[in-house]
């Protein structure tokens, strides 16, 4: 999924005129935003962008993996004991082997679209 870095972008608007579905929007500081709801995944956004600030999903690894492991420490926080904790570190490693299978098939399906 497209993103774009808002420290780059000047707010010319050339992504939201070349967006086909209309799924970028200037906001009120005239930066650019896309709604991950209607973005088809085509592109042209990261093409047309002058500034390139229209990024790419492999950059916000790091941040996706930062953002999941507070979302854990915080969940740790709610229990007392260390068998507690370790309990909700297995339930999850459980659950992102499940996000991980998932992904798999997903990537194993729209091969065979091709």
């Amino acid at each position: 999924m497209p993103w774009v870095n808002q420290d780059m972008c000047t707010g010319c608007g050339t992504c939201v005129e070349q967006c086909p579905v209309g799924a970028i929007t200037l906001d009120e500081r005239d930066r650019a935003g896309i709604d991950e709801q209607e973005c088809i995944r085509c592109g042209k956004c990261h093409d047309v962008c002058p500034e390139e600030a229209v990024r790419h999903d492999s950059e916000r690894i790091p941040l996706e993996i930062e953002a999941n492991m507070q979302w854990v420490r915080r969940l740790m926080d709610r229990f007392e004991t260390d068998e507690e904790k370790q309990g909700l570190v297995g339930r999850m490693v459980r659950y992102f082997n499940k996000e991980r299978k998932v992904a798999e098939l997903t990537l194993e399906q729209l091969r065979s679209l091709t």
